[in-house]
């Protein structure tokens, strides 16, 4: 962790950074990226699941419609059931987030 806050990293940062490792072009290395984050909105959209070992599995999930209130003037609303994407943390993401015995 950085700190006691934490930061912001923009996917042109991420490109930089992973164009940088492995010394491929910025260009390819954006296409390759934009097509990764396209095709995993068209297989969520199509309501499939993505799971990618060790890393997570994403998925899309229905929330139900519910009532909820304004906490402003305290009116009743009703909220209308909508779409939602889960992710759920993989072996690996969980042991370099949660090191055994960290708090």
């Amino acid at each position: 962790m950085r700190g006691l806050y934490m930061t912001t990293v923009t996917k042109k940062e991420f490109i930089d950074r992973i164009a940088k490792n492995t010394q491929a072009k910025r260009v390819t290395v954006k296409r390759i990226i934009q097509t990764f984050l396209e095709e995993m909105m068209t297989e969520l959209s199509r309501g499939n699941r993505l799971e990618f070992r060790d890393f997570g599995v994403f998925e899309t999930r229905e929330r139900a419609s519910r009532v909820a209130q304004n906490p402003r003037t305290l009116e009743r609303v009703n909220v209308p059931a909508k779409k939602t994407v889960k992710f759920k943390m993989g072996r690996m993401m969980k042991k370099q987030l949660f090191p055994a015995g960290a708090k």
